[in-house]
């Protein structure tokens, strides 16, 4: 997230007593540091210091549960405008520079101005909560007097809460490997704990994460098992024999759930989707209780439950449902979805993690086959009898719309997490273009100050038409030696984005290109990144639009 990074760097431990305090110093940090045991200690230190009310607050926004946007984000710059008593371009000038809206006010009001009670974190997220219903002046009223009582960073992080926008810099193993080191509960059974359909409103500490909590949902879901991708040559997992080959699909990571004869869909990111795939609502009858299955949200066609065989559509076509809260039969038609099963969770109530992959795989396949459905697919096993054979089998996944091999080991049990041994993904080679950069914008977090954030186009004759955005792929060197460059060439300016000289080349990967109506060059890239700073090139040596049209019609989904 973006953060205003004013604590000193040699601070590890939250040291401001008091809710809204310590939970700004905490984010402060969090966003500031760049040493995993410093975050991890952060975190130990709040769980075992914060009011418990506060801490499931805290485990909710940390794990993606954002509070929904309860402000108008154009009425907070006019308060601040009005406080400050400062020309509405001087605010504008100054969100240029910042390129963050909460970080802006946060700097520009002045000194607290009134002295306030220790107020838990709680209650600000709750009051506002009350206040969605209530008209502006009242929700001025309040807003405005919370800032006049906090520094910089508590405004900053108020800030965020008001607008929805709050994200933070780590991620969900870090926090409940922290709480591991607080509660008397396994890693895997606190993530298991705060996933689900819970409510930070409603819910008490103890019932979330108490070693005897005894509350039932569901619809809860499991931590997924995520793998690391491969970067070395296959051979060096060892004997071909000991692992299972499968296509990695390009859809949503998802589960579909039957528990108390109700069916629950989750995608990866911990949202309840259910009512988004109407297409999924006949297995609450063929599934069998107490089931957990977990697999792909895909697009898919031509599916026959006798051969297994599917025909994977282009994921554009899955994106057209994504965000949508009510579909029609039009887009059921055009974009029909199926699931993709890889693997069995629960099974008849039991948690079945902790069996092998062989084991579940079995019963999986049983499971698929009694339920008949053609929504309902198993992902097929690749046979292969050697590693060469594999290698080139994979170089046909862009024609299946796979993005390469998933490759598991079948003695393996479904952990939590990313975990290295067991679970690895084999992605073909990504596509790549070169393109001259023409826009940049200041990034997040540690390099909120810097111009990380950068547009890219390529050449149509005489002309350069933007056709993507990148944020990764350099080093804290190169993105220093970007930012300067783009602060001595800076052309124009529009708010936050800075038009600069075409003179950078840089080598974009990506993993899928698509044809789009809501962009210039009429494509659209899936996972740009920056692969290389092209210094050996120049700008007029970079691809064209054709290039990227020829890229269309041999690849495009």
């Amino acid at each position: 997230m973006d953060e205003v990074q004013i604590i000193p760097e040699e601070a590890s431990h939250i040291t401001n007593p008091g809710g809204m305090a310590m939970f700004s110093e905490l984010v402060t940090l969090l966003g500031s540091s760049t040493k995993t045991l410093e975050k991890q200690d952060a975190l130990i230190n709040y769980f075992s210091l914060a009011d418990d009310k506060d801490k499931v607050w805290v485990i909710a926004l940390f794990s993606g549960r954002r509070p929904r946007r309860l402000v108008n984000s154009s009425l907070l710059p006019q308060w601040c405008i009005e406080i400050k008593n400062i020309p509405g371009w001087i605010f504008s000038e100054c969100y240029g520079s910042v390129g963050d809206m909460a970080e802006t006010i946060a700097l520009l009001l002045p000194d607290p101005t009134e002295e306030k009670a220790i107020s838990s974190l709680s209650f600000y997220i709750e009051k506002l909560a009350s206040l969605e219903k209530q008209n502006e002046f009242i929700k001025k009223d309040f807003i405005t007097g919370c800032w006049r009582t906090m520094n910089k960073d508590e405004r900053f992080v108020f800030n965020k809460l008001l607008t929805g926008n709050f994200r933070i810099g780590i991620s969900q193993k870090q926090m409940v490997n922290a709480l591991a080191k607080t509660v008397k509960l396994e890693p895997s059974v606190i993530a298991h704990r705060i996933s689900g359909n819970w409510d930070p409103m409603t819910t008490l500490y103890d019932e979330l994460l108490s070693e005897h909590a005894t509350s039932i949902d569901y619809s809860k879901p499991y931590p997924f098992y995520l793998a690391y991708a491969l970067e070395e040559n296959p051979e060096t997992l060892g004997d071909e024999k000991d692992w299972q080959a499968e296509w990695k699909w390009d859809g949503i990571r998802g589960e579909i759930i039957k528990r108390n004869n109700q069916l629950f869909v989750w995608s990866r990111g911990e949202e309840l989707v259910t009512d988004k795939y109407p297409e999924y609502a006949m297995l609450q009858q063929k599934l069998p209780e107490g089931i957990v299955l977990d697999g792909e949200i895909i697009s898919l066609t031509d599916a026959n439950v006798q051969t297994n065989t599917f025909t994977i559509l282009p994921f554009a076509l899955l994106q057209t449902r994504i965000g949508r809260k009510n579909i029609t039969s039009k887009q059921l038609k055009e974009s029909p979805v199926g699931f993709v099963a890889y693997d069995l969770l629960e099974f008849e109530g039991e948690d079945y993690r902790n069996r092998t992959l062989e084991e579940r795989r079995s019963l999986l396949e049983k499971i698929v086959a009694d339920a008949n459905e053609p929504v309902l697919r198993l992902s097929p096993v690749i046979n292969f009898n050697n590693w060469d054979e594999l290698a080139a089998l994979r170089a046909t996944s862009r024609a299946l719309n796979a993005e390469g091999v998933m490759l598991k080991r079948k003695a393996s049990v479904y952990q939590v997490g990313r975990k290295v041994g067991d679970w690895w993904k084999w992605k073909i080679d990504p596509l790549t273009i070169d393109a001259v950069m023409i826009y940049a914008q200041k990034g997040s977090g540690r390099r909120s100050t810097l111009y990380t954030d950068y547009t890219f186009a390529v050449k149509d004759e005489e002309r350069l038409v933007p056709f993507t955005k990148a944020y990764s792929g350099l080093t804290d060197k190169e993105f220093a030696q970007v930012d300067s460059f783009v602060k001595r060439n800076s052309l124009e300016k529009f708010g936050p984005v800075r038009t600069v000289k075409p003179e950078l080349v840089f080598e974009i990967a990506f993993e899928g290109i698509a044809a789009s109506n809501r962009h210039k060059s009429g494509v659209a890239l899936r996972f740009p990144r920056i692969k290389r700073w092209r210094k050996d090139k120049k700008a007029d040596e970079i691809n064209t639009l054709d290039d990227l049209k020829s890229m269309l019609s041999a690849y495009g989904k």
